[in-house]
């Protein structure tokens, strides 16, 4: 398949995005890999693994914890010391350098965590005492995860005041924007969900109250950054990290339209199971919800060229984010763009192992 733009319809051409101009609609997914360096610091090998990927549109960086209390995975990196800050400003500068555009995520996983991974040994928080079924990845190894502390209501605002601090150490790092992660069963999607959260005070039971804490950080975070360089990712059918809502196109239809009153520049949807099959329910709309977001919607999950230039034919999706295929492929827009064959990471490349799996994989020239 050539590049021409007949055959590829606008999946290559520049596209707006708040107040950006991307180079093409591909934009790529927050992958975690867990190669932060001591305090949880980024270095120059993470800014040479950004760069080599900075000819996608947007990149979203990989989930960054804003608080100790954040943290679930060993290895991840944070955003909330000057020395993380030091750190990104290498990997915003090195993506600049490239013309690329990149938003931090920030990421709070409530109950997905181990004491561990924790300020002095201490118990994660969720919104309810409800443990999660799995394992959480720490320096020694995988551990199951434990039963969380019940957050207070009195220590809420300061769960928003992690998410302020975070966004303005993204700010001093020279990102573009910031995406607010409320997917894949972390602490905000916590509270959104029936099934993990079970308190009786006002962020509990209906789901505006529910949706509450959301729409608080989305409020906060907008006081620092101007609306149009935050988005959000929602993962309304996933049941990852042991998340369920039992009635999801009600929950984040309403998320959705409330979303509409800040003027966000985007949000970000995973249709289907995170890491897993596109399986929607029968009474689940992603069409639905985008057409009641009045902004920019990002597709997620199991794109491949066709899928994607599918979704633009029919307007399905604004932007098409790829995630594993960004691993092995450092210019996947130029493979795509050549219908070139992509190469595939194994698994145990994935996370951790240094620079072998992660900036050693050749490009197509």
């Amino acid at each position: 398949m050539n590049g021409n733009a007949a055959n590829n319809g606008d999946l290559f051409l520049p596209a707006h995005l708040g107040p950006f101009t991307l180079t093409n609609r591909i934009v790529m997914a927050p992958l975690t890999r867990s190669r932060a360096g001591k305090g949880d610091v980024p270095g120059e090998m993470n800014a040479e693994y950004y760069a080599q990927r900075a000819s996608a549109g947007l990149i979203i960086s990989e989930a960054s914890q804003i608080s100790q209390q954040g943290k679930g995975y060993a290895f991840t990196p944070g955003m909330y010391t000057e020395e993380q800050v030091r750190g990104w400003t290498l990997v915003t500068d090195a993506v600049h350098l490239k013309q690329g555009h990149i938003f931090a995520q920030l990421w709070h996983v409530g109950r997905i965590s181990h004491p561990d991974l924790q300020d002095n040994h201490q118990l994660p928080v969720a919104p309810s005492a409800i443990k999660a079924n799995g394992k959480a990845f720490t320096e020694s190894g995988f551990q199951d995860f434990v039963t969380p502390r019940a957050l207070e209501l009195d220590e809420i605002p300061g769960i928003i005041q992690q998410y302020v601090h975070a966004g303005l150490c993204a700010l001093n790092a020279g990102f573009d924007g910031i995406e607010i992660h409320a997917a894949n069963g972390y602490l905000l999607e916590q509270f959104l969900s029936d099934k993990t959260n079970k308190r009786t005070d006002e962020y509990g039971g209906s789901i505006a109250h529910r949706a509450r804490l959301v729409l608080e950080v989305v409020e906060a975070l907008t006081q620092i950054w101007p609306a149009d360089r935050v988005g959000i990712r929602i993962s309304p059918v996933s049941h990852a990290n042991d998340i369920d809502d039992s009635t999801p196109m009600m929950t984040f239809s309403y998320v959705v339209e409330q979303l509409n009153q800040f003027g966000l520049a985007y949000i970000h949807c995973v249709e289907g199971e995170t890491i897993g099959p596109r399986t929607i329910p029968a009474d689940f709309s992603f069409k639905q919800l985008r057409s009641l977001f009045k902004g920019t919607y990002i597709a997620n999950n199991g794109y491949d060229l066709a899928l994607a230039l599918k979704a633009r034919r029919e307007n399905s999706a604004d932007f098409i984010c790829f995630g594993r295929p960004f691993l092995a492929n450092p210019d996947l827009v130029a493979r795509l763009q050549a219908g070139a064959e992509l190469a595939i990471a194994p698994k145990n490349t994935w996370y951790g192992n240094g620079a072998k799996g992660y900036t050693d994989w050749p490009t197509m020239a």
